[in-house]
């Protein structure tokens, strides 16, 4: 065991308790997204469809986007804590959430979501690039760090659905050939701008179909 986790022992980042970095009870609170699904973008409804409102009239470049949880309270707890707090181990509970909830894809590789630089300095590390590792172990496939951000972005906190897709529109671009079944990770699936960004890089690079996995999903 390492000094530091003695003097600095590990909390749960949902409860704080002393313990696990995410503890049995919180685990088990979090709200798994099961079916019925919207087929396209993975919306909960009191039934499956094809398209729902979220994504109805919406030109996205993924034919479909699968997340574990409900990006309630609890679970931006876990991932403030995964992604401002520095606690990077929090990535391999995440990936056992994603493991756990959506199936394998038949896929040819995962490709994170590349984080803005100035961001990943502070952290020293890109949340969706740490998640993705966690899961090509766990799935047994390769990670694609083919995505890369083009500009720096105004945050996406606090803007509107619009602002959103306007704010990532044409940010991200591939700098290499991608397979033609892969999967785009991140740790959050807010409006689908950012995913539908990042597919349509994969896209442009080669990809036929491209799906969409994250740990945690806001619901409207």
């Amino acid at each position: 065991m390492r000094a530091l986790d003695l003097l600095l022992p590990e909390r749960c980042a949902v409860c704080e308790l002393p313990g696990d970095g995410l503890c049995a009870s919180c685990r088990r609170a979090l709200t798994r997204l099961v079916p019925p699904l919207c087929e396209r973008c993975g919306s909960p409804g009191p039934w499956p469809v094809r398209r729902c409102a979220e994504c109805a009239g919406r030109r996205l470049a993924f034919v479909e986007a699968r997340s574990a949880i409900v990006y309630d309270a609890r679970a931006r707890a876990f991932v403030r804590s995964w992604k401002e707090r520095g606690r990077r181990r929090l990535a391999r509970d995440a990936a056992l959430l994603v493991a756990e909830t959506i199936p394998r894809p038949r896929i040819d590789g995962l490709a994170p979501v590349p984080g803005d630089p100035e961001r990943a300095w502070h952290r020293g590390d890109v949340p969706a690039r740490a998640l993705a590792r966690e899961l090509a172990a766990i799935w047994d496939l390769s990670t694609l760090d083919v995505l890369v951000r083009l500009r720096t972005l105004r945050r996406q906190r606090g803007l509107s659905l619009d602002e959103r897709r306007r704010n990532v529109r044409d940010s991200v671009r591939a700098r290499d050939s991608v397979p033609a079944e892969v999967c785009v990770v991140d740790d959050v699936y807010t409006s689908g701008a950012t995913a539908d960004a990042c597919a349509r890089a994969c896209r442009r690079a080669g990809a036929r179909r491209v799906r969409v996995v994250t740990l945690a999903r806001a619901v409207r």
